[in-house]
């Protein structure tokens, strides 16, 4: 199974990211992703979700700023990252759930500067 995330970088305070994270190994259409994220200091998040159905669900520091998509034709998982703010500053990584089992990409480096 791999996880390949991509789309990181150094943004301004309010500007857009959008992170993608290509699956392989996996029924992808079955799967559960999620993006989450560490910061230096602090513990890892859980930014958000999508179910095989399409539901997403957010953490409240992103909602209204962040949306996940998945394409599951291109096996692909997308987080459209707005209104970016320094304490969004973290490595984000895609998590997959998969028959029970939880796989994790290499993570991408979200710089935010004020």
């Amino acid at each position: 199974v791999q996880l390949q995330a991509s789309g990181g970088g150094l943004v301004q305070a309010g500007g857009s990211l959008r992170l993608s994270c290509a699956a392989s190994g996996i029924i992808f259409s079955t799967s559960q992703m999620a993006w989450y994220r560490l910061a230096p200091g602090k513990q890892r998040e859980l930014v958000g979700d999508i179910n095989s159905g399409g539901s997403t669900t957010y953490a409240d520091s992103v909602k209204g700023r962040f949306t996940i998509s998945r394409d599951n034709a291109k096996n692909t998982v997308d987080l459209q990252m707005t209104d970016l703010k320094p304490e969004d500053t973290a490595v984000y990584y895609c998590n997959a759930i998969y028959r029970w089992a939880t796989y994790w990409g290499q993570g991408t480096q979200v710089t935010v500067s004020s």
